[in-house]
């Protein structure tokens, strides 16, 4: 057993984080905080703080279903450290996203507070539909460029 304190090889973050280690590799292309050390023959060595980062990270993409940009997003505005606050729970079991159908939310303003017939929306669900809404205009614009790249082609 290795001291808390000493490095890891990427099969031994492999196997604690039970995530493969083309997903290690893959990630540290996405977060750039993620630095482990490389010696000869590009040998991977992760210091404690890089695992118990891709720790954080993997529960915000596995567990808490953040995105890649989401989780980006939290790394940039320094709030990983923070507990990710939960979803509002559902009065069934607990499962089941919040209702965002019942709201509108009206984006020429500071932030779209709720009509005077509808409750107000929970900081959770805001970030989620904000979430939300930054994935589908990525996707967007990613549909857009292919489109563009497919009528060069033609």
């Amino acid at each position: 057993m290795k001291s808390a304190t000493a490095y890891r090889t990427i099969s031994e973050v492999s196997t604690d984080l039970n995530v493969p280690q083309h997903v290690l590799r893959f990630w540290e292309t996405k977060f750039p905080q993620i630095r482990p050390l490389k010696r000869g023959g590009g040998r991977r060595y992760y210091r404690p703080e890089d695992v118990e980062l891709l720790r954080r990270i993997q529960a915000l993409l596995y567990e808490d279903r953040y995105t890649i940009k989401g989780v980006q997003r939290l790394l940039k505005e320094g709030r990983m450290s923070d507990p990710t606050p939960p979803l509002p729970e559902d009065t069934d079991d607990g499962n089941e996203a919040p209702d965002v159908e019942a709201f509108t939310v009206d984006e020429s303003d500071d932030g779209g507070e709720a009509s005077a017939d509808q409750p107000p929306l929970s900081d959770a669900v805001r970030h989620e539909i904000t979430m939300v809404l930054d994935e589908l205009k990525s996707l967007r614009s990613v549909l857009s460029r292919l489109s563009e790249m497919g009528s060069k082609k033609s």
